[in-house]
């Protein structure tokens, strides 16, 4: 079996995460789509959240970190009144 060769692609990707996947598996879809040869994600986001995740690629992912400790801001909407399992 022939592995597909990775590409050395470089930059950021800003992408809105859908609920229901993890970040680690929304980051190794995008490494798998652009069979990019690095990648890493610039912090977690829950599963049961959607929003923005910035990818990091190849030569990108040395400023993850810088991303990691930025000043962010969350935005959210609950329901009161409801009961849930979880």
């Amino acid at each position: 079996m022939t592995r597909n060769p990775r590409r050395q692609i470089n930059g950021v990707i800003l992408l809105d995460k859908p609920i229901g996947w993890t970040s680690n598996a929304a980051l190794q879809a995008v490494k798998r789509l652009y069979q990019a040869a690095k990648a890493g994600h610039t912090g977690s986001l829950d599963p049961l959240a959607s929003g923005l995740l910035p990818i990091c690629l190849g030569e990108a992912t040395k400023m993850s970190g810088f991303l990691l400790n930025a000043d962010k801001s969350y935005q959210f909407t609950c329901r009161l009144g409801i009961t849930t399992a979880t």
